[in-house]
């Protein structure tokens, strides 16, 4: 199988609106929130039908707690020696720049990239991302779920080191190729998604507006906000407890999240859902941290009948999606 992808697509065949380069991406970080860093980086540059070109990677220090040491290995003392972000980052983006970024879970390494750059007062050059999750599904591969050992393992790839930047970038360029041209014999039109870079950043320590800030950035959110494509879905009906998410589903959110509002609504509609911006007899779940606040959404899902799941919860049904019917 793994030889016959590899070899599919001929020079006459492959899709002309494919791009021509790529850069496979993975980050390790300190956590999953806002503020949280980058501690660890690396690059897999490939060209247009999947061949490596070159390879790099970089620690990077957070000037913070590194976070879940337990799961990436990268202790204070590790990162006391390694480059700040901004010592990094005409490099990195050398590595990104007239590429679309590769990555599992794509909008997360994104988020985090974007974030680091604005912080150092510049702009990541992507302009499209790919997530592998995403092309999966389009591929409709038979995968028991979307992590990224079940993607590798489906073409042979094998892991030495979960969990460590250069590895699984590694792993993820030996799963992409295969998969780049599985889609290109079958004509399937890849999932890519535009990046709106981060013009300004503040950190939640950031003076107020009126106070001088050192980096000369005025507080704002994260990121530029914008239209959400229409869910290509219909809504499959309520969320059932014990079974899974199905795509185009209508979620909603409520109250504070501990991981980026933005980012968790990023990662349900990248996961095929509908995420709205108030409650209805429609909605398929809400999403809060407070059910017995007395927000208009969580009155409304008591109203309605609305099923009602935490963010933890919630996390945990996102990483395996059940298609929409028909698909």
């Amino acid at each position: 199988m793994l030889e016959d992808l590899t070899t599919a697509a001929s020079p006459a065949s492959w899709p002309a609106a494919y791009p021509k380069g790529y850069a496979v991406v993975d980050v390790e970080t300190t956590g999953l929130a806002r503020d949280d860093r980058i501690i660890s980086a690396a690059v897999y540059r490939l060209d247009a039908r999947g061949e490596v070109e070159d390879h790099w990677y970089t620690m990077v220090n957070p000037q913070r707690d590194p976070g879940p040491v337990w799961i990436h290995g990268l202790t204070s003392d590790v990162l006391e020696g390694a480059p700040l972000f901004q010592d990094i980052a005409e490099e990195f983006a050398g590595r990104l720049a007239d590429r679309v970024l590769v990555a599992h879970n794509a909008v997360f390494d994104w988020s985090m990239i974007a974030r680091e750059y604005a912080r150092a007062q510049r702009e990541a050059p992507v302009r499209q991302r790919l997530c592998t999750i995403a092309l999966s599904k389009e591929l409709r591969l038979p995968l028991p779920n979307h992590k990224l050992e079940s993607l590798a393992a489906h073409f042979g790839v094998v892991q030495q080191r979960a969990h460590h930047a250069l590895d699984d970038a590694r792993v993820l360029a030996e799963a992409f190729r295969p998969s780049l041209r599985a889609a290109a014999q079958g004509g399937v039109r890849l999932p890519l998604l535009e990046c709106l870079p981060l013009k300004e950043w503040s950190d939640s320590t950031s003076p107020r507006i009126g106070q001088q800030s050192s980096g000369g950035y005025r507080p704002t959110s994260w990121r530029a906000s914008r239209k959400r494509p229409a869910c290509p879905y219909p809504n499959p009906g309520r969320y059932e407890d014990g079974k899974p998410l199905k795509q185009g589903m209508r979620v909603a959110f409520s109250g504070d999240t501990s991981v980026d509002r933005e980012l968790l609504e990023d990662r349900a509609v990248e996961a095929g859902l509908h995420v709205a911006t108030s409650v209805s007899r429609l909605t398929s779940l809400l999403v809060t941290n407070d059910p017995d606040s007395s927000t208009s959404k969580v009155v409304k899902a008591a109203q309605f009948g609305t099923p009602v799941l935490d963010e933890a919860a919630f996390g945990q049904l996102l990483r395996d999606v059940a298609p929409a019917s028909g698909t």
